[in-house]
């Protein structure tokens, strides 16, 4: 007798709802059996498990679900081993590439951020410095007043 497992099984076990499992199911990813009235029930292979444990696996690699399912379906392929590590391979090459591109925008971004923090920083300490007293000129001495001919 074979290991079967129903959507609630794989739901507990890898903590997902049945509505991810389904849509898992219409990617193509699980292929489960149909049984029951009308087929409603579904009932997933080991095989189901693995790729769905793959899948997961694929996702916090951070790859998309079209990589998961390349990848997946070359195990599906004949057993050629080297076949399957390469593609395996070039898709985690394709994948490292964009992510060292995606952090150095980060880091680029970062950086100039920091620039920005520290010019607004000098510009709030200026702007924060208290201002020298300024001192009130001296008063001008009245100078005398020029004589007249009268005066003399």
């Amino acid at each position: 007798m074979s290991t079967t497992f129903s959507i609630g099984d794989l739901a507990r076990e890898f903590d997902l709802t049945t509505r991810a499992i389904r849509f898992y199911e219409d990617l193509g990813l699980l292929q489960p059996e149909r049984t029951g009235p009308l087929g409603r029930n579904r009932v997933y292979s080991v095989r189901d498990r693995t790729r769905l444990k793959l899948t997961l696996r694929a996702k916090r690699l951070g790859l998309s679900l079209t990589e998961a399912k390349d990848i997946i379906e070359t195990y599906d392929s004949p057993r050629d081993t080297g076949m399957q590590l390469t593609k395996f391979l070039a898709v985690l090459d394709a994948h490292r590439a964009r992510i060292e591109e995606q952090m150095a925008d980060l880091q680029a971004n970062l950086d100039e951020i920091k620039v920005h923090q520290r010019e607004a920083r000098a510009l709030l300490a200026k702007a924060e410095a208290p201002t020298p007293k300024a001192t009130k000129p001296a008063k001008a001495k009245k100078a005398p007043a020029a004589l007249t001919t009268d005066d003399l």
